[in-house]
């Protein structure tokens, strides 16, 4: 039998200019299967997507729960738009909430993953990297916390993002996003969490 996982976020799990075998879940999937575990990815994110965006595009596609595994990846456009955190707490809390029930209720099968910081992309040149990175640790805080209450996994893929400050070999060829390398190393940080949950 194959195992049923959903992934909900934005560009950073639709993998935005990488191969669809790049992108992080699908690589996770593949790790899952190198240890014997067979999974089936079922992917909900769009690139640009907010958290109200995501929960309109969930909404426009038919989710069949029970799931047994989702996460749940969302925030950099709220935080690049400019948009407030006290909103993006209420949206995270709701999209959380969402994934939980679709995991059949069960929060030890979710996994939230932390936002990565685009502020050490060429595409942030010319911008202030450090008040990116302040908001993007903010943001992160929000989205610790409420993982943390809700009693779901946690995984940090932040650090692993910043190391493409100094290894552009982590960023996609359009200058902003992960590569597939990058995604690599962030579905080594999840495997572990996701053993636990499937075995």
């Amino acid at each position: 039998m194959s195992f049923r996982y959903l992934a909900l976020g934005d560009s950073y799990t639709i993998g935005e200019s990488v191969q669809e075998t790049e992108r992080f879940p699908n690589q996770l999937a593949t790790l899952l299967a190198n240890d014997g575990v067979a999974v089936e990815v079922t992917i909900i994110a769009r690139t640009g997507w907010t958290t109200d965006e995501l929960w309109q595009g969930i909404q426009a596609e038919t989710v069949t729960p029970p799931y047994d595994m989702v996460s749940l990846l969302i925030g950099v456009n709220n935080q690049y738009r400019g948009r407030d955190i006290k909103e993006y707490r209420e949206g995270f809390i709701f999209l959380l909430q969402k994934a939980i029930e679709y995991a059949g209720g069960d929060a030890k099968r979710v996994i939230v993953f932390s936002i990565p910081d685009w502020g050490v992309t060429p595409f942030a040149y010319g911008r202030n990297t450090t008040q990116i990175a302040d908001e993007i640790n903010a943001f992160n805080k929000v989205n610790h916390e409420e993982a943390d209450t809700a009693g779901v996994h946690y995984v940090d893929v932040t650090p692993i993002s910043r190391m493409a400050l100094n290894d552009k070999s982590l960023i996609a060829s359009d200058g902003l996003h992960p590569s597939g390398k990058m995604y690599a190393e962030w579905a080594k940080s999840a495997l572990p969490v996701a053993l636990s949950i499937l075995k």
